[in-house]
């Protein structure tokens, strides 16, 4: 795995966790809200930044928001490689 798939798990993980933060959602959902959009916005750029061609069932995953297979796939494939 190259090092944009890397920066890409980190920031769907990072998604992930935001997203279990149930603490920050209940005291402030708009400051969780924007940090789920922040994070949102990095995935895009890294993904349009993925080497080419990008590998067709991550490309799938990724244009339909499945960030969670997304993730998956990228940690069995450095898993993988390891």
């Amino acid at each position: 795995m190259n090092d944009g798939c890397e920066q890409l798990a980190a920031a769907l993980r990072t998604r992930l966790a935001i997203i279990a933060d149930r603490e920050l959602y209940s005291r402030d959902a708009g400051a969780h809200l924007d940090q789920l959009k922040s994070v949102s916005g990095k995935i895009c750029e890294i993904r349009e930044n993925l080497p080419q061609p990008v590998d067709p069932q991550l490309a799938h995953y990724l244009d339909r928001a499945s960030y969670d297979k997304a993730l998956a796939l990228i940690e069995a494939r450095i898993n993988k490689s390891a």
